[in-house]
């Protein structure tokens, strides 16, 4: 990000200070994700935009508060995310990852941490990594940009059901090889039983 990092981080926690405010005024139930919810649960900031899970249900209220707070929304081609933007600084609304619809149970999840010197609700760091390793396609599949954040919230994580969730996907199996093989996470990583998500 260059040497205006420390801005861009600042303005993207304003961002995500102003947009949480607004959903939970609207009472709309709602988890942080992407790289911002890394940075609540330890690690480096790596923040270019602000991810937000809720369910589809919701995306309408979502939208409406976002605009009452002064973000120009966005309804991109795309079926499974609606976009929000704060002069510029993007907020995505998700409701499914991979075709996978986000779940009352996901949301109920997440854990209230500090981020951008709010409380907010934050994906449970399992749940969080799968969300980054589901997506991932040929097209998708930056394994360098993932390590740092992984490596910082590997204690938090329940490898087993990372491995037993993403088992279909050949590139998230070979990121838990890869994992594996730098001594990150531990081998073998045993497959469970339960497999479902979100």
């Amino acid at each position: 990000m260059g040497s205006h990092s420390h801005e861009v981080t600042d303005a993207i926690l304003e961002t995500l200070k102003r947009a949480s405010s607004g959903l939970k005024e609207a009472g709309v139930k709602y988890a942080l994700a992407g790289g911002c919810a890394a940075y609540a649960r330890g690690a480096a900031p790596s923040l270019h935009d602000v991810d937000f899970v809720l369910q589809e249900k919701d995306a309408p209220a979502a939208l409406e508060a976002l605009i009452r707070a002064g973000f120009d929304t966005v309804r991109p081609p795309e079926d499974w995310l609606v976009k929000a933007y704060d002069e510029g600084r993007l907020v995505d609304l998700i409701f499914r990852v991979s075709d996978r619809p986000v779940t009352e149970e996901l949301l109920t999840r997440a854990e209230p941490l500090m981020a951008a010197a709010v409380i907010v609700p934050v994906l449970e760091a399992t749940d969080l990594v799968i969300s980054w390793l589901l997506p991932m396609s040929e097209h998708a599949c930056d394994y360098g940009g993932l390590l740092p954040q992984v490596r910082a919230l590997r204690e938090q994580v329940n490898w087993n059901r990372v491995a037993a969730v993403t088992e279909d996907s050949a590139y998230a199996s070979t990121f838990l090889t890869l994992l594996e093989r730098l001594e990150v996470i531990e081998k073998p990583v045993e497959h469970v039983m339960d497999s479902t998500w979100p």
